[in-house]
């Protein structure tokens, strides 16, 4: 079972947490992985780009020209997809682009994220984040102290405080644990868990 320091803000030692092995030392297996950031991938995109067909073009319906005679190619509608402001061929029609990942792999590829965390010792869980105000700059020296990079921190339930205060550095993000995703634990290379988080992601990840 592996364990970590808990620190605080300061990034002083203030204790230790145990670590589930069967959520944060699973083995990777990056195919999953792939899989399931498709997925959550494939469900952001809107899917709305269209283009028009021949059937959905207006006017056309006059031959521009006899069909003999004339010395030119042989043309039917000023609406063909050959000529300049016709229609498309086989353009791009709405979609939608979600496919289906089941759950079980879902929560697997999760325990996967996580575990690469902590192997890459790049997880800290962090005792508590004590903001008297929504602040930037007091947030930021949080950050500093801590020497974090781009990071992705996990709060155990919504803190407005916390929220605003971290919207603008443009390399930390903060999450609540019930939204935990694969997609956000890899995108930011390090991780910082509050040790209530911590506690919770690992009893429902069991």
């Amino acid at each position: 079972m592996a364990k970590l320091q808990v620190v605080d803000q300061n990034n002083q030692k203030v204790g230790d947490i145990e670590l589930a092995p069967e959520v944060f030392e699973v083995e990777i297996q990056p195919e999953i992985l792939n899989l399931v950031v498709r997925a959550q991938r494939a469900a952001k995109r809107s899917g709305t780009h269209a283009t028009k067909t021949r059937g959905m073009k207006r006017g056309g319906g006059r031959k521009p020209w006899r069909q003999k005679g004339t010395g030119r190619a042989r043309a039917g509608s000023t609406r063909s997809p050959l000529w300049r402001g016709g229609a498309v061929t086989f353009g791009p029609q709405p979609r939608d682009y979600t496919f289906k990942v089941n759950k079980k792999v879902r929560k697997l590829a999760l325990q996967m994220a996580l575990s690469s965390r902590v192997a890459e010792q790049k997880m800290t869980v962090l005792k508590a984040i004590d903001l008297a105000e929504v602040k930037t700059k007091a947030f930021a020296a949080i950050v500093r102290n801590l020497g974090l990079g781009k990071t992705l921190i996990v709060a155990k339930d919504a803190d407005s405080t916390l929220a605003l205060s971290a919207r603008n550095l443009p390399n930390v993000k903060v999450i609540e644990a019930d939204k935990l995703n694969v997609y956000d634990v890899l995108l930011y290379p390090e991780l910082v868990m509050l040790e209530a988080a911590a506690e919770d992601v690992q009893e429902r990840l069991k």
